[in-house]
């Protein structure tokens, strides 16, 4: 069986993870906004769960809701797992750390050539399913991509749509500058330590992956340098280096994209306008990170804000995200901007549904194995989001 069965797999997209916080504002907006013709299912632990999540998405569409199917499914059983990839072309998956409980759906998604997507922001994770996975991925079909969220669409994207702006063919560099405001849930805080208290078991994940990943073609370069706190004349901001995935996501999509010229460098800041702003972050930054390696701290910070919990809906609605890129090449300069409402979860749940529909639904180009949203879905989901409220323009250009 693999994901070209057509109707013999009873599901398009299957949402695992449905009843978080994450994972409902998502079921919430794929039942609004899903083709009528598109077969979703929701997945999780706990079948009253499913069922009570099923009561609350009734009253936006009592027809639709009775139309999606609910599957019992526990990420750390293998054999649910492989009956559960095996059920759907798309599985979208919700549940995290990723590290903790991903790998036995990604394991099955990639035997049977489904598709898999997910929300992690961990680089272990993504570095170790490479490694076990994306052979098989390869063999089969099936397409795996990983930080289908705020962590690293706008950011993967967005230098995407700066990098279509600039002359083919030449050296290229482009800078992008974050900016957002916003909370976190309590699924983001426990990743976010699982991340910060595993820095070695990262390094070590990292340097595996560099064993087998393949290089830049003959003749192309690619780089992400550190980038150094720095004040951006472009932006009229202080610039910061960011340590997330998103730059190696970025790297990626240029290694795998013959677009991106053959002379690529991407720097990925945080933008803050506030020098003591600035200056107190890296103590932020710190303190997280003792935060994580001390087991009595963790466990008070998980307790203090568990996950399953994150802002209500008038939070979310005075929050919101913008990305600035500046691109040069040929010659050529150009100011870009992706930006849209509250990062972490309304639009997060967003892009995570219009990238499972574009996985599922929209002709893309031939790919297969571990591959970023750029390299899987570029244009595609770009135009699915640009109708979906997010906002990617050209600010300028010289």
């Amino acid at each position: 069986m693999n994901r070209q069965d057509g109707p013999r797999r009873p599901y398009d997209v299957v949402l695992f993870g449905a009843t978080g916080f994450v994972g409902e504002l998502t079921a919430a907006y794929l039942l609004a906004h899903a083709p009528r013709a598109c077969r979703l299912a929701l997945a999780g632990r706990s079948g009253e769960k499913l069922e009570r999540l099923r009561e609350r998405l009734a009253g936006a569409d009592p027809l639709r809701a009775a139309e999606v199917a609910l599957v019992t499914a526990d990420a750390g059983d293998p054999a649910a797992m492989r009956e559960l990839a095996e059920s759907a072309h798309v599985v979208a998956s919700t549940v995290g750390p990723y590290i903790r409980y991903g790998e036995e759906l990604v394991a099955a998604c990639a035997d049977a050539g489904t598709d898999y997507l997910d929300l992690t922001g961990e680089p272990e994770f993504v570095d170790t399913m490479y490694v076990r996975h994306d052979p098989r991925a390869r063999a089969t079909g099936a397409r795996l991509v990983h930080s289908c969220g705020f962590d690293s669409v706008p950011h993967d994207l967005g230098v995407y749509f700066t990098v279509l702006q600039l002359p083919d063919g030449v050296p290229l560099r482009v800078d992008g500058f974050v900016q957002a405001r916003g909370l976190i849930s309590g699924g983001t805080l426990a990743s976010s330590l699982t991340i910060a208290g595993r820095a070695r078991q990262a390094l070590a994940a990292a340097r595996e992956r560099q064993r087998y990943e393949p290089r830049p073609a003959s003749g192309r370069r690619v780089r992400v340098p550190a980038a150094g706190p720095r004040f951006s004349r472009e932006t009229g901001t202080w610039a910061l280096p960011l340590p997330t995935i998103d730059p190696t996501v970025v790297r990626r999509s240029a290694v795998a994209l013959e677009r991106y010229g053959p002379d690529f460098r991407y720097r990925h800041y945080a933008s803050v306008k506030s020098l003591p702003l600035a200056l107190a972050a890296p103590a932020g930054v710190g303190a997280l990170v003792t935060a994580a390696n001390v087991p009595p701290l963790r466990a008070w910070m998980t307790k203090l804000y568990p996950p399953g919990r994150g802002p209500d809906a008038e939070r979310r609605a005075r929050s919101w995200f913008r990305v600035r890129f500046v691109g040069e090449g040929g010659g050529r300069r150009v100011f870009t901007e992706v930006a849209g409402g509250d990062p972490g979860y309304g639009e997060t749940a967003k892009i995570f549904a219009e990238a499972a529909l574009s996985l599922a639904l929209d002709d893309l180009p031939e790919t297969s194995g571990q591959v970023t949203t750029a390299t899987a879905m570029g244009d595609a989901l770009t135009e699915r989001l640009r109708a979906a409220g997010i906002r990617f323009r050209v600010a300028a250009e010289c």
